[in-house]
Parts: structure tokens; sequence; C-alpha cells
């Protein structure tokens, strides 16, 4: 059974001001790919798909790709605006892709088996991949996991960010993931966005596009971005997440999510400031 590394390396890093993807951070030049697809190799994962954008592909190839061809099969997917399901058209206007739930359908037609799917500028570590491929090598269709990490440890102190924050029951099976922005840490604690404002623990378990799903997710999602355009395809600024999608059909019952957890810290690029924090993080635990 071939087990399949889905990366999102679509987003150009408008935030973080250049191409975060390729930002070296290990001791001997390793940018945050290495690490998640190295970590993803010990687990057991024999391909890579990497979602780009189309324009991306040389300069994805001859810095990021030549680094794992002849280790893991390696393959590209392109997010674009269009084609649309349905024969749709994007709005006039329109300049962005559609989402993480968008960029993961673009990789549709290169995933022959159960697959994993993560960001192109965090690090997740070992653990999770390897919890990942354990539950992956016995899931059932329509079971799905997540790793999941505190809130408060996926916080930059540089700005704010959007985080997917997780509800769970006693069995550890996720409830619903709400979309939460603009979350900063201030005097009066951790607080998102929202009128009023929500405050949050830190505590939270939050979802970082860390993902195990199976091929007949990839039905679900299909017809649930069919539905989103039918609802929001003429909003220039609507996005389809990937974190909604999955909350939507366990609203409807139709999947069930076990929330796994890493033993390894997360950390990220999202601000340029964040790099050598991360660089020192690194470095402290060995790698």
């Amino acid at each position: 059974m071939q087990f399949s590394l889905v990366v999102l390396a679509a987003g150009m890093g408008s935030r973080y001001g250049s191409l975060k993807q390729l930002e070296s951070v290990g001791p001997s030049g390793e940018i945050l790919l290495d690490y998640s697809v190295g970590d993803a190799m010990g687990a057991g994962f024999t391909k890579v798909v990497f979602v780009i954008r189309r324009e991306m592909l040389e300069l994805f190839r001859e810095t990021v790709g030549v680094r794992y061809e002849g280790k893991i099969e390696v393959e590209y997917a392109f997010q674009e605006l269009e084609p649309l399901p349905g024969g749709r058209v994007s709005p006039p206007g329109r300049t962005k892709p559609w989402g993480t739930g968008h960029a993961v359908l673009a990789a549709a037609h290169l995933l022959r088996g159960p697959f994993a799917v993560i960001n192109a500028d965090d690090y997740y570590g070992a653990s999770g991949f390897a919890e990942l491929a354990t539950f992956l090598k016995t899931a059932a269709p329509s079971e799905y996991a997540m790793v999941g990490y505190r809130l408060d440890k996926t916080l930059s102190d540089h700005g704010t960010v959007s985080r997917g924050i997780c509800r769970a029951d006693e069995t550890g099976y996720l409830i619903d993931i709400t979309e939460r922005t603009s979350i900063a840490r201030t005097p009066e604690g951790i607080v998102a966005e929202g009128k009023p404002p929500v405050i949050l623990s830190g505590a939270e378990p939050t979802s970082m596009n860390f993902w195990g799903l199976l091929p007949d997710f990839l039905e679900k999602l299909e017809r649930l971005f069919e539905e989103f355009l039918e609802e929001r395809g003429e909003d220039l600024k609507a996005e389809f997440y990937l974190p909604a999608a999955v909350s939507s059909l366990i609203g409807t019952n139709e999947a069930t999510v076990r929330l796994l957890h890493s033993n390894d810290p997360w950390l990220g690029l999202t601000y340029p400031e964040d790099r050598p924090l991360v660089a020192a993080a690194l470095a402290e635990m060995g790698r």
C-alpha cells in the first residue's frame, strides 16, 4: 500500500515577505520541508506530492524537488483558479486560488492510497508522522485522523495568526473545528478576533493542517467544494478551508476523525522574525 505525503506549498508568503518555503533554518542549510519529508520517509511514506502554483514549478523543482529525487517518488500538482467542478468559472476579479481544501483536490488525481496532508512552512516532528502511519495502516473508509498541537505552542511573538480550534469528545474523536482569526497574546490573555473578542485558554487542541486521510475523502471533499461554490463562489475573498470541510463531514456523521498528539513541538514561519527562533529550537533538539 502506497502512503503519500501531500505538501501544501502554493502560498507565496505574503506576510513573511519572501518565499518562506525556501528559508534555511537548519545547521547545514536545511529548510523546514527537509525535516517533514525526512520524517515522513522514516514513517514509511513512499511518495510526496507538492501542491504549488504552476509558475513556481521550475524554481521549486530546482531548489526543493531535487533534494528528494532518488530518495522518494516526487510529483507536482498545480493549484489554479480553474478548472472548477460543474463547468463553473471564477468570478471576474478573483486572483487567488480557493484555499487549502481546494489545494488537496488539486492533488487528487495523483493519490492512489492513504495520504497525509501538511503545510510546507511548518515543522511537525517525527512522532506525528509515525502516529499517522500507524493509524492509516488499519483505518476503515470514512475514518480519518488529525495530529493536533496546543494552541499556546503555535503562536507567533511577532504578529497575529489564524488557527483551527478543535473540540474533541472524551474518547479522543473530533467534534468540530472552528476557524479563529487574528489570534494573539495580549495583556488579557490569548485573544481571537470576534464581536466580542474571543478569549482562549491556550490549551485548546489546534489544527495545523496535519491530516491522515483516505481516497474516499476526496469524493466527499469535491462535493463540499461544489456546495461551497454554489453558496460563496461570487465572493472574491472566500476560501474553502480543509478544516472546515472536515468539520462539516463530522457534523453530518459522514466521517470520524481521531485526534492524535505529537510528542514533538510545532514550529513555523509566519513572520521573518520567527526564523531565528525556529533555527534555535531545531538546534536545541539536535536537528
